[in-house]
């Protein structure tokens, strides 16, 4: 994760505001500035950030298979 303000660091800076949250990834796929991602949050939460991040991609992962079982598992050493 760079540091500093990223591409969308305007987006970020409202979600988390109107959100009143302690911390907001914002994560874009072809936008106008093309794509890419924004995170503002506490330094407990960042420090939580690459767990966090794992829990759900674990979920989406869990739901794409239970929609379809044709989905692979993409981590190496992990059964399909």
């Amino acid at each position: 994760m760079a540091l500093g303000p990223g591409k969308y660091d305007a987006l970020a800076s409202v979600v988390r505001e109107r959100a009143k949250a302690g911390g907001v990834v914002v994560m874009v796929f072809d936008g106008r500035h093309g794509s890419g991602f924004s995170v503002q949050a506490t330094a407990e939460i960042t420090l939580r950030l690459p767990e966090l991040l794992r829990v759900m991609a674990d979920g989406i992962e869990l739901d794409l298979k239970r929609r379809s079982p044709e989905v692979p598992d993409q981590r190496a050493g992990r059964p399909a």
